[in-house]
């Protein structure tokens, strides 16, 4: 059947038909955003986040309910989903199945383990880890796609001593595809932050194709810290030296490429929020930032970058304003954000917040104010403006960005304090927005994100950047598109013997 199967998507895609998507945690939609753009059809996601399914449904299916549930992929066959989503025979539903399971999913799953999931399921089915994995092979293999995208952080392929992404190839690759994967940094693809993640490729045998990359179309040097951590990820080949495995060395940027996007390039044209002057007029204060209050771009000129957010085609920025445009509410620092420099971290800020702290005391004291170490009064003063982190166990918490280089990676932890990403106006004097975080990300103005501030935030860390998707995807597609030309002209000689004889 498994034969017949590919055959049929071949010969459709033949027809210039759009390969047809399913995307696995899908999120929001980062990378069915980019396979969309590519020109694929964007047919079903698994998500189990609610918030997030229905982001992905406002965004791709007009907001249909039953593209807009969350779904558990440990509870939900593929033949679920197809009655589900009315999508009609398992096999020929998709051509193209993307995602990846989170990387808890392969925590101390062995490489014999990995092969035992589909063969002693029951030996598993209390580690709901590997029930993530076995179910991310069982849609493969229920779906027969052409083609298979996964992304993951650099750590799959160092994880506890494991190199889960060459696991994942073998068992792949028993199952009738040509696999491999690398490191690539959404930097070098246009995308205004320095995000480092593995990606895995895997082609069907019968389509006769290799497994390469997108060439980068930006260039930039990279910080110390991100060589350093692509060499901790990629330790765990040194053990597969003399063997064969899966692992390609990324296509290389070079200088005469255009510079990488800057956080500037990216969040200039947006409106300033002056965070001060805010809490000083009462107008922020604690509470939910719901996405109803639409504000207008500002008058500087957009930036090439900028642009393309704005009129990112089936997303294009909304008539009536961006309405989440949001910030925290954080009255302790924003005065210390100001006072901060580019490139500062948490020991610099907390040095700073020490010194504000001895000038308040100083002003205090001049006023006759007598405020004792160690008393309510000084302590109270203190906790006003100094942070309580521990500076030796914090140091990477807080940071400034450079409004000249594109920003360090966005966490799902944004979802939470958003203290890695400061802004790098010290008059605006804060934390970045919804809508700038996703800019950063390359979410175009017009992706919607379900929820309020923190499940938004949450959303758009957890993403793959659209604009790295795309880069992806338009590399699939050509691969596919090449590979079926070349089959075709190897296959049309034979056909004509055959009917010669």
């Amino acid at each position: 059947m498994s034969k017949d199967v590919i055959l049929r998507k071949l010969a459709r895609l033949q027809t210039s038909a759009k390969p047809r998507v399913l995307d696995l945690f899908s999120g929001c939609g980062g990378i069915s955003l980019g396979f969309e753009s590519a020109g694929f059809e964007m047919r079903g996601s698994v998500e189990f986040d609610p918030d997030a399914a229905r982001s992905h449904g406002l965004n791709f299916h007009g907001g249909a309910e039953a593209h807009s549930q969350p779904i558990d992929i440990t509870k939900t066959t593929p033949a679920d989903l197809c009655r589900q989503l009315d999508l009609g025979n398992v096999a020929d539903a998709f051509d193209i199945v993307v995602g990846g399971p989170p990387c808890q999913a392969f925590a101390r799953v062995g490489r014999s383990k990995l092969r035992e999931i589909e063969e002693h399921p029951e030996a598993f089915i209390h580690d709901p880890r590997a029930q993530l994995y076995k179910k991310y092979l069982e849609y493969v293999d229920a779906f027969q796609p052409l083609a298979v995208l996964m992304e993951n952080v650099p750590d799959i392929l160092n994880h506890g001593g494991q190199n889960i992404a060459e696991e994942t190839c073998e068992v792949l690759e028993a199952k009738g595809y040509v696999c491999g994967y690398t490191l690539l940094n959404s930097a070098f693809y246009g995308v205004p932050q320095m995000r480092e993640r593995m990606f895995l490729i895997a082609y069907r045998r019968e389509l006769g194709a290799k497994v390469s990359f997108p060439s980068p179309s930006h260039w930039l040097i990279l910080p110390p810290g991100y060589e350093g951590s692509r060499s901790v990820a990629l330790k765990s080949l040194r053990n597969l030296a003399d063997e064969a495995h899966s692992y390609i060395e990324p296509p290389a940027a070079t200088p005469d490429l255009p510079p990488a996007v800057t956080a500037e390039e990216a969040l200039d044209d947006l409106p300033a929020i002056n965070a001060r002057e805010l809490l000083a007029a009462g107008k922020i204060g604690r509470g939910a930032r719901r996405f109803d209050n639409p504000v207008s771009y500002s008058r500087r000129k957009p930036s090439a970058y900028a642009e393309l957010m704005r009129t990112w085609s089936d997303h294009e920025a909304p008539k009536d304003g961006l309405t989440d445009h949001v910030i925290r509410y954080l009255p302790r620092d924003y005065e210390l954000f100001a006072r901060m420099n580019p490139g500062d971290q948490y020991p610099e800020a907390y040095a700073h917040a020490t010194e504000m702290f001895q000038e308040r005391l100083a002003i205090a004291r001049t006023y006759g104010e007598t405020l004792v170490d160690g008393s309510v009064e000084y302590k109270a003063l203190k906790a006003s403006i100094v942070p309580p982190y521990d500076v030796s166990k914090f140091p990477n918490k807080w940071r400034k960005m450079w409004r000249d280089q594109p920003a360090r990676t966005l966490l799902a932890h944004l979802g939470k304090d958003g203290y890695s990403h400061i802004h790098y106006d010290s008059k605006q004097a804060r934390t970045i927005s919804v809508r700038e975080a996703a800019r950063l990300q390359s979410f175009p103005d017009g992706f919607r994100f379900s929820g309020t501030m923190n499940p938004a935030f949450k959303q758009i860390g957890n993403a793959v950047p659209p604009l790295m998707a795309r880069a992806l995807a338009t590399h699939i597609k050509q691969t596919i598109k090449q590979a079926i030309m070349q089959k075709d002209s190897v296959d049309e000689p034979r056909r004509a013997a055959t009917t010669v004889s």
